[in-house]
C-alpha cells in the first residue's frame, strides 16, 4: 500500500488563529519522531534491498522504485540503535533532501498529524549537542512527545555525495 502525500495536504496550515504543522510520524524503537509532510513523497511497503558493497554501515542498500534506483537509510543504524528484522509494520518513507531520493527506512509509520506551531519547543540543552543537529524541536501532544526531524540536517554533505553517487 503506497500513500501518496499529495492526497494527505489538502489540510488548511492556519486553524483559527493558529498556525499548524503538518507532520507524517514513525516511530524507530520506543521514540516516535515527526517529519515535515511536504518533505516526504511517499510511504511504501518494505520490499527487496540489494545491499551494494562498500557503502556507508547505515545505508541498507538500494530499490528500484518504478525505474529509479533509490538508496536506503536504516533509521535504527543512523541513530546507533540495535538493528532489528524487517516486519509488517516496517515501511520506507521517500524524501527528497537536495535534489537527492533517499528511503529512510522507519519500524512503523503512525500517522498524519497537524499541531499547533506552539507547541513545538527547541530541543532541550541535553540532546542539542553536535550529535543531535538533525532535531528540529520536540513537539508537546498530550501525554506524549514527538521528536521532530530536520531530514536536510540529517546526512551531512560527504554522506549526501556518497548517496548520489549510490
Amino acid at each position: 500500500m503506497n500513500v501518496d502525500v499529495e492526497d494527505l495536504m489538502d489540510v488548511e496550515e492556519v486553524e483559527g488563529d493558529q498556525e499548524l504543522i503538518q507532520l507524517v510520524t514513525f516511530s524507530i524503537g520506543e521514540e516516535e519522531f515527526g517529519v515535515n509532510i511536504l518533505q516526504v513523497q511517499e510511504i511504501i511497503r518494505t520490499m527487496e534491498i540489494t545491499t551494494v558493497p562498500r557503502a556507508p554501515e547505515f545505508v541498507e542498500g538500494v530499490i528500484n522504485l518504478r525505474g529509479k534506483v533509490i538508496p536506503i537509510v536504516d533509521m535504527r543504524s543512523r541513530f546507533g540503535l540495535e538493528s532489528k528484522e524487517h516486519d509488517k509494520y516496517t515501511r520506507i518513507i521517500v524524501i527528497e533532501i537536495d535534489m537527492i531520493i533517499v528511503g529512510f527506512v522507519v519500524d512503523a509509520v503512525s500517522e498524519v498529524l497537524r499541531i499547533p506551531a506552539n507547541s513545538v519547543q527547541p530541543p532541550p540543552p541535553v540532546v542539542a549537542g553536535m550529535d543531535a543537529d538533525y532535531i528540529d524541536g520536540v513537539g508537546k501532544l498530550d501525554d506524549r512527545l514527538l521528536i521532530l526531524l530536520d531530514l536536510d540536517s540529517l546526512l551531512d554533505n560527504e554522506e549526501k555525495e556518497v548517496l548520489s553517487g549510490v
